[in-house]
């Protein structure tokens, strides 16, 4: 097979510069230019390695990532699944669910936000970059809100059809304002993703059946669908600000912000619907199920959004109406139609066609952040780090931290 070669090694700088681990939150300027120069370094080492078509199938990232993918798939389906069995017994509150999710995430991420910042700093931080946060987290809430809403209306494999929009979304956002240009092997790996998804929804078709009854299929899946615009960008906004700032940070504000929207529009719109909603111990067990769901999705898609992206992410969680059709079995009672495990494949096979003819670094390198990672945060995940330990296994960067 060819290989697709960079340039000599011997081109690279040789000497040695001092970084202090790529902390994003140093703000002397002598570190800050050591740090970027030690990026550049090792940028040009990684990027300067022989590599075949295949070669990043072979990196522990790849096969992080696409298992990272499917335990993200199952998250989502465990929260769709919660979420019909509330609608199945008569309680549906779209935004009463979901507030639980944001404070919990507050709880779990704002005290550390806190303390690694101090109360000025992050009183800064809010001032100045609050209004991004308020931004992506009304997106995101009114995502949650309008596709929870559709499970009072449809079922669980058809809801589960916001996937397939949100990636239209991801991909013309992401080359409109991210400046993301996508390779053939990517756009053919989206297309072998969606022929798969295809043909789920074929087999629906042939069974003369969506997964299940519906009290209105139609707008259910008006919803979902308005569901997954929102979904779309708002997960490319956040892969835009993960890159950007820790992740702790980006958790913690979104779980503010959301607490505080998400609880108005729940006393605005669910007030009706709470009083007619059924309560009991199975209920309470369905909501903390979604809620613990929810928060681990939260928690692990800043991960994904870093090391590969919006695209990857989202036609990952394609393999969900699978996962859905496995639990619907023993839940809901649904059938398997013999096309489903093979459109499971067909979708594994589209993620691992996208990543071929990649650099080592996968999709870690982010456009916006310039040539050399300048604008973006050396967290984990990042091809800011990974550069910056390039370097120093190299000798071409010293640690200058105790």
């Amino acid at each position: 097979m060819a290989d697709f070669s960079k340039s000599d090694q011997s081109t690279i700088p040789s000497h040695t510069v001092e970084v202090t681990a790529g902390n994003s939150n140093n703000n002397n300027n002598n570190d800050e230019v050591a740090t970027n120069e030690a990026v550049s370094q090792g940028l040009h080492q990684l990027e300067a390695r022989k590599v075949h078509w295949y070669s990043y199938l072979t990196t522990a990232d790849f096969w992080i990532v696409l298992l990272v993918g499917q335990v993200l798939a199952l998250c989502i389906t465990a929260t769709n699944t919660f979420s019909s069995l509330l609608a199945n017994l008569g309680t549906s509150i779209p935004a009463f669910q979901t507030v639980f999710n944001y404070v919990l995430l507050s709880l779990i991420y704002m005290p550390y936000t806190i303390y690694t910042y101090g109360p000025k700093k992050f009183g800064k931080i809010l001032l100045r970059d609050g209004w991004k946060y308020f931004i992506f987290s009304f997106l995101d809430v009114e995502g949650n809100y309008f596709t929870v809403l559709a499970y009072r209306y449809t079922n669980i494999l058809s809801a589960q059809l916001i996937n397939f929009w949100a990636i239209v979304i991801v991909v013309v956002v992401s080359f409109l304002l991210l400046r993301v240009r996508y390779k053939i092997f990517q756009i053919l790996g989206i297309l072998i993703c969606i022929g798969g998804m295809g043909m789920l929804l074929a087999s629906d078709h042939m069974q003369g059946t969506n997964g299940g009854p519906g009290e209105d299929l139609l707008k259910g899946d008006l919803f979902a669908l308005l569901g997954a615009t929102l979904y779309g960008l708002t997960n490319t906004f956040e892969e835009f600000l993960v890159s950007k700032r820790p992740m702790y940070e980006v958790l913690s504000f979104v779980g503010l912000f959301g607490m505080c929207i998400n609880g108005v529009q729940a006393a605005i719109f669910d007030r009706q619907s709470f009083q007619q909603a059924t309560w009991n111990g199975a209920v309470a067990g369905y909501l903390v199920g979604y809620t613990l769901a929810l928060s681990l999705f939260y928690s692990i898609v800043p991960f994904i959004l870093r090391i590969a992206s919006a695209a990857f992410f989202n036609i990952s969680l394609l393999t969900g109406n699978f996962w859905g059709t496995i639990i619907g079995i023993h839940v809901f009672g649904y059938a398997v139609h013999f096309l489903y495990p093979i459109a499971f494949v067909l979708i594994i096979i589209g993620l691992m066609v996208y990543f071929l003819s990649g650099s080592m670094l996968g999709e870690s390198k982010k456009p916006w952040l310039g040539d050399n990672q300048e604008d973006g945060v050396a967290g984990f995940g990042t091809a800011k780090l990974k550069a910056l330990n390039e370097a120093r296994r190299q000798g071409l960067a010293a640690d200058n931290t105790v």
